[in-house]
């Protein structure tokens, strides 16, 4: 038993555990904050196309400042970097709670709103994931990785399921509140830091797109590493139908257009899996076959949502039994998504220099954190024309097909393998 559960070494270390124990709460705000924006837009407008608009309005600052914010991070002192971006996430929260409280019926604000969230919250995540080697041993860092995603598939949970209830009791302008108020204890944390200055910090001038693109011609030479980011996106972009959650929750499980039980199910589904994946993951660095252990969780991601699309079309007339069969899919799809993540993000950050680290940790926040928003536009596009059932199932089957592909175009990616730490 103690060899499946989670590998709980980290902890150990005072500051890891602090900034994680701390993420246990913000991360709840968090995911609801990214509830009550689709649901606060569909109640508005009616329309998964406006919810799906609001993936353009998060993926662009994603690509611009989670790119940027990863050169940020091999310049300056990571500690400081984290403390300026949680305090821009906490103003931005409280401009959706005043917006709000004020009644407003202007989506375009929201959504303006929501797009400098998301730019605050990219130039975070490089700093924040990068530290993890300059806080712990290289042999901790497959468990630290479970032990983040854990953290954030738990918050993915309750968030959902808190937001998606006490919307329709509530309204949206307390979730914002809370949010701002689960916020504190990260900037807390962070601010506990010791100075981070990445290695070389002190020889480099003020980053700017030149340290950007350097980052990128490095991941050019990698191949594997490369490829990695490729299947990522194929997974998100292909088989991520969370666009499709408020009009699915409404059509084909009886939720009102402002929330409810199925709207908090759906969206807590997927994180459900992961958590249970991360609670399980003392298996994940005893795995050498990374790059065919990445096949293999996204294959079954696939598959998981075509499941998903199948109980969506037959859910009309019993909801309710439909509901949960489309929920277990959802379920194995966040469990085989955890894994698959942990593999590609040890890989990267075994693979890669501290002078590097931060930029390629944009890049994968931006591949990871985009590719779900481009999904978010063509889901809400295709749904408009082929319905939300086969834009689900049949995204799920192109993920599947896509994937087998790159295995055979790539074979030495599905050779990779690492010997397994010993640490």
């Amino acid at each position: 038993m103690r060899n499946l559960l989670a590998d709980t070494r980290p902890l150990q270390n005072p500051h890891f555990r602090r900034l994680w124990s701390a993420n246990i709460i913000t991360v709840i705000g968090a995911q609801m904050t990214l509830v009550a924006v689709p649901a606060q837009l569909y109640s508005m407008t009616g329309s998964s196309a406006y919810v799906g608009l609001s993936g353009i309005f998060g993926l662009v600052p994603l690509l611009i400042f989670g790119l940027w914010g990863g050169a940020l991070a091999d310049a300056l002192d990571r500690r400081r970097l984290l403390i300026v971006t949680v305090i821009g996430i906490v103003v931005t929260s409280s401009l959706f709670f005043v917006w709000t409280a004020l009644g407003n019926t202007n989506v375009w604000l929201i959504l303006l709103t929501f797009s400098a969230q998301q730019a605050f919250f990219a130039a975070n995540q490089p700093a924040r994931i990068s530290i993890l080697p300059q806080l712990l041993p290289s042999g901790q860092i497959p468990a630290a990785n479970a032990l983040n995603m854990t953290v954030i598939s738990a918050g993915g949970i309750a968030g959902p399921l808190i937001g998606g209830a006490l919307i329709p009791v509530l309204g949206f302008q307390w979730l914002y509140f809370a949010d701002i108020l689960l916020l504190l204890p990260t900037l807390l944390a962070v601010i506990g830091l010791p100075s981070l200055v990445p290695a070389g910090a002190q020889k480099k001038k003020a980053p700017g797109w030149r340290s950007v693109i350097e980052g990128l011609v490095y991941l050019m030479g990698h191949k594997i590493l490369l490829m990695s980011f490729v299947v990522d996106l194929i997974a998100m972009i292909f088989g991520m139908p969370r666009a499709l959650f408020p009009q699915i929750a409404h059509e084909s499980f009886g939720s009102s257009m402002s929330g409810g039980l199925a709207f908090g199910i759906l969206y807590a589904a997927i994180p459900l899996g992961s958590a249970l994946g991360g609670v399980f993951s003392g298996w994940v660095s005893r795995i050498r076959h990374h790059g065919l252990a990445v096949i293999l969780c996204i294959i079954a991601w696939g598959l998981s949502m075509t499941g998903f699309g199948i109980a969506v079309h037959f859910a009309t007339g019993a909801p309710d039994h439909w509901l949960w069969i489309g929920a277990f899919f959802l379920v194995l799809g966040g469990a085989a998504d955890i894994a698959s993540a942990a593999f590609r993000q040890t890989m990267l950050l075994t693979a890669a220099s501290d002078e590097v680290r931060g930029r390629l940790q944009g890049v994968f926040f931006v591949v990871v954190s985009g590719g779900p928003r481009i999904a978010d536009v063509a889901h809400g596009a295709a749904a408009v024309y082929v319905g939300t059932a086969l834009a689900t199932g049949g995204g799920g089957i192109l993920v599947v097909l896509l994937v087998l592909l790159c295995a055979l175009l790539v074979p030495a990616f599905t050779r990779y393998r690492v010997e397994p730490s010993v640490e």
